[in-house]
């Protein structure tokens, strides 16, 4: 499969970030991912494309830029939504299905057709699961990063206590990614970054 360059991803998000300080956020926020997915990779003995990782994590957040309106605001309430859009927009822009799920199979630690139902989310009732190792190392790396104001890192603890609102059974599906792939070594990666980490 044909995979997009570093460069040729950063044009795609240029192209679409309406602002230099939207385009700073999402764009950073990605390189941290697949930074801390690159680690993870390095770490586990499960047969893994890394080249599939890492552009998987520089594209996964795409879908954030369609939510800012015209005076530079995120739309946090429709959130929720940036999965489905950055799959969309990757659709449009002829990429495969394989690097199109990075964007919406990667919110939260997976969102089932039930949580959809339950929760009233203003997306299409569907399964939205990382199916390959690819996309669930994706995803856990995305949780050791927020876009808050001001970005942050959390720990793996700290993701576990946020997820705890959130049910039991997401609970435990964070504990298996874990369990699975381990905690990656923020420092190097904070160093370079210099978020802080709560």
């Amino acid at each position: 499969m044909f995979l997009p360059t570093v460069n040729e991803v950063r044009a795609l998000h240029e192209r679409y970030a309406p602002s230099d300080e939207a385009l700073d956020l999402v764009f950073t926020h990605c390189e941290i991912v697949s930074s801390i997915a690159e680690q993870l990779v390095a770490r586990t003995d499960l047969p893994v494309d890394a080249d599939l990782v890492r552009v998987g994590a520089l594209l996964h957040d795409i879908g954030v830029y369609p939510l800012y309106d015209q005076a530079g605001r995120l739309d946090h309430r429709n959130y929720i939504r940036h999965g489905v859009l950055g799959y969309e927009i990757l659709h449009e822009e002829g990429f495969p299905e394989r690097l199109r799920r990075f964007c919406s199979c990667h919110t939260g630690v997976g969102l089932t057709r039930h949580d959809v139902r339950s929760q009233g989310l203003a997306i299409p009732e569907a399964d939205y699961l990382p199916e390959t190792v690819e996309e669930q190392l994706v995803m856990y790396a995305d949780k050791f990063h927020s876009k808050t104001t001001p970005p942050t890192f959390l720990t793996a603890d700290s993701y576990a206590t946020r997820v705890e609102k959130f049910g039991a059974d997401k609970v435990h599906a964070f504990g298996l990614l874990r369990a699975r792939f381990g905690e990656p070594d923020l420092t190097s990666v904070r160093g370079r970054y210099g978020h802080a980490q709560v």
